[in-house]
């Protein structure tokens, strides 16, 4: 089978620049392959960077040169999307370089790292959670840095991540019927989120929880549980006079006065 000259040339320069690489790995010639490694990082090769980094950083351990290594080798972890090891990378630095100009940098990329590592909101928040506190220990360690805006963005995207999990999660009680369980899930979420985009949302399904556990008492509890879904309703209605929910808020608001007079001829 004939090659097309083409696909030749591509394959003498693939294999040509192979057998450089692995010339400059196996050299012996320290001041080489420190050349080479900043050059593949300024070309952004960075796998092909990676390793030297890794020799040269012991060899230079305690020499000036140390620093701006172990700086590239960090980003080099990141650049490649090895976020946890980069988080580690740039750790390493700050303890190792806590005065450098390039300290503040690797501080603020530790906690980037975390936020590149936080996953979607169905899923564990262990890292979302660690990427908060890191975007803030920044922001308290450099307050006046030009960080610190990005800081705050990011860290109320993150928050809003966590509101939408536990958001979903009391959405999940009630949608299984667990009325009890949603309605303090739905507090407990407002609490600690008071600012949240679902906070109109959730107090109507506050009282759409409390509405359908009345509905669905022993007749011990239910003029007690009717009460509450009425006080319910009316804390609602004054939050949120203007709601969408409001229509349906009526409608159940309704079912429950005449649920309660039917309690009230009972007892008389």
């Amino acid at each position: 089978m004939k090659i097309k000259l083409p696909i030749l040339l591509l394959l003498i320069f693939v294999f040509s620049g192979c057998s450089e690489y692995q010339k400059v790995l196996k050299s012996s010639d320290i001041n080489l392959k420190y050349d080479k490694a900043i050059e593949y990082y300024g070309e952004e090769e960075y796998y092909k960077a990676y390793p030297l980094f890794e020799e040269l950083i012991a060899i230079y351990r305690g020499t000036e040169k140390a620093e701006n290594l172990m700086f590239m080798y960090a980003y080099s972890d990141y650049y490649l999307k090895d976020y946890i090891l980069a988080a580690h990378r740039f750790s390493q630095f700050v303890k190792t370089f806590p005065v450098s100009e390039k300290a503040e940098e690797c501080q603020f990329m530790i906690g980037i790292c975390n936020y590149k590592n936080s996953p979607k909101a169905s899923l564990d928040q262990s890292n979302t959670i660690l990427a908060i506190n890191e975007l803030q220990l920044f922001t308290n360690l450099y307050p006046s840095s030009n960080y610190v805006d990005s800081c705050n963005v990011i860290i109320d995207e993150l928050l809003n991540k966590l509101a939408k999990k536990r958001f979903e999660k009391a959405n999940l009680y009630l949608q299984t019927g667990n009325y009890k369980a949603s309605i303090i899930a739905y507090n407990n979420f407002l609490d600690d989120f008071p600012d949240t985009e679902y906070r109109e949302e959730s107090e109507f399904l506050v009282f759409k929880s409390t509405y359908f556990l009345a509905l669905n008492s022993i007749e011990s509890k239910k003029n007690e549980r009717i009460d509450n879904a009425i006080k319910a309703y009316i804390t609602f209605v004054d939050s949120f006079s203007g709601s969408k929910y409001l229509r349906k808020a009526e409608d159940y608001y309704q079912e429950l006065l005449l649920e309660k007079q039917k309690q009230e001829e009972k007892n008389s």
